[in-house]
Parts: C-alpha cells; sequence; structure tokens
C-alpha cells in the first residue's frame, strides 16, 4: 500500500506524461488496470452520473469517500480522488478531507477553487489559504500524498489564462504538488502555462483536448493527463443511442458490438 503512494509521485514528470484514467465503479478499474493503466482516479462527474446525480455539488465528502474506497480496493495500482472543492467552503474542512481521504488509501486528491455549487470562483486570497490548509494536512500524514490544486474558472467561464496562471503560481507557492487548470483556450495557452509555473502540470483531455495526442501533451509540457468524466460520458453515449434504437426502432444490433463475457471476466479475475 505504501509503494503506491510513492510511486504515484514519481509518475510525476513534466514532459513525460503519464495518463491517469479516472475510473467510475470497481469493473471499470479492473479493466484500466488490465489495459495498462499506471494509476487510476475517481472522477465527481462519472461518480455523480451513476447514482443519478449532477456534476459540480451532487455528491456529499461522504459518497465521494465511501466511492474511493470502492475504487482503492480493486486494484494494486495507486488512485488519486476528484474531490471538487475539498468539500468545504473553509480552509480548516479542506484540512480534515485531506486526512479522510489518506484513511480510505488514496495516493492524492484534487482541490479546485470553485465555489460549489456556484460557478463562480473562491475570492483569490481564500483560495490560496485553502491549498496552503490542504499542503499542510498532507505533509502531515504518516504517507506520501500528491495534493493537486485546481483553478477551473477558465473552464467555467470566469476568467483567463491570466488569472488562471496568477492561481497556479500562488497554489505553488502555498505548497501545492501538481497543478491544473482544466480546458485553456488552446494547446498553446497550455504550454504557456507549463513554461510559466514550472511545476508539474495536469491536463485534461476532453472536448477539442481529445484530438491532442500524448506526444503533443509531452511536448507543451504536461506531467500527467486526466479524463475527467469524458470516458464514462462516452459510454452514457453508446448507451444513449442503443436505448433509442431499441427502444424507439425495435433494433438491437448494436448488442452485436459487446465485448465477449469470457473478455470481460478475464479481466476480472486477473486482478
Amino acid at each position: 500500500m505504501s509503494n503506491r503512494h510513492s510511486e504515484f509521485r514519481a509518475l510525476h514528470q513534466p514532459g513525460n506524461p503519464f495518463i491517469l484514467v479516472n475510473v467510475w465503479d470497481q469493473g471499470t478499474a479492473k479493466m484500466m488496470a488490465h489495459l495498462g493503466a499506471e494509476a487510476l482516479a475517481t472522477s465527481s462527474g462519472a461518480h455523480a452520473y451513476t447514482i443519478g446525480k449532477c456534476d459540480m455539488g451532487g455528491v456529499s465528502r461522504d459518497q465521494a469517500l465511501a466511492h474511493a474506497e470502492m475504487i482503492v480496493a480493486a486494484t494494486n495500482l495507486p488512485v488519486s480522488g476528484d474531490f471538487e472543492n475539498g468539500f468545504s467552503h473553509d480552509p480548516d474542512g479542506v484540512a480534515e478531507t485531506v486526512r479522510l481521504s489518506a484513511e480510505v488509501g488514496l495516493s492524492g486528491i484534487c482541490i479546485e477553487d470553485t465555489n460549489l455549487p456556484d460557478v463562480a470562483p473562491y475570492a483569490f486570497d481564500l483560495a490560496v489559504e485553502k491549498i496552503k490548509a490542504a499542503v499542510a494536512a498532507a505533509r502531515a500524514l504518516p504517507q506520501d500524498f500528491v495534493l493537486v490544486a485546481r483553478a477551473d474558472g477558465m473552464m467555467n467561464g470566469q476568467y483567463g489564462v491570466d488569472e488562471a496562471i496568477r492561481r497556479l503560481k500562488a497554489f505553488k507557492a502555498a505548497g501545492a504538488d501538481c497543478l491544473y487548470a482544466p480546458m485553456p483556450p488552446s494547446l498553446a495557452d497550455l504550454e504557456r502555462i507549463c513554461h510559466e509555473v514550472d511545476h508539474p502540470v495536469n491536463a485534461l483531455t476532453a472536448g477539442p483536448f481529445a484530438k491532442v495526442s500524448r506526444a503533443q501533451y509531452a511536448s507543451a509540457g504536461v506531467a500527467r493527463i486526466s479524463i475527467g468524466a469524458a470516458l464514462q460520458r462516452a459510454v452514457h453515449g453508446l448507451l444513449y443511442q442503443a436505448g433509442k434504437d431499441m427502444l424507439g426502432a425495435g433494433d438491437f444490433s448494436v448488442l452485436s458490438k459487446a465485448l465477449p463475457r469470457d473478455v470481460v471476466e478475464g479481466f476480472l479475475d486477473a486482478n
């Protein structure tokens, strides 16, 4: 258990990004491990969708912790928690989330600067204080723990690249291990972020960034690539179309694309 925490930190190499696969249950965790994933993560959106909730505040801390513990138990891979705003509006509450995250076996978590359930960001000073508290709690743990600080204002349409970089630099100064500003306007902006913050940076490969290759992310200076809820939404896309075909036209042909049972049970038995 302890080795996977230190192994997780070692994966964060700017210019040599690993793929952090966001999964949503033990089956998907085992499948991605079988296919060669080096590390896994929860996804707040994917988790919320599986219980009929919306992302950005739809899941409680207790629910997220129980879900994360289930993912951790599925494989021997390190797991990072997508823990929104730390499930608290104050620094002490975020510090408690860090401690509880370590207790369920997580190797790190992300903390974003969004004042959920609103899309507006926290004021700059409060956002920084929350990261300082999270870092202090992480450093007090008996295990290695990668604390990722997120500036989500670009993705949420609340501020631009300059403000994202200002916040990321402050989060770095506060001690964050990895920085994350999802969905900048362009790959060039992502490269600028990596260059200016000079610290491990996470990139989200979703939307237009799904067309960017790992080699391009590496060239931009990215240290890790996460999927977010995009993989789960891709599955939902298949489910949606299958449901329309079956319930509308009585067409079941999509089921012919199903994985054979022995393939599925093969990776389940392998973990």
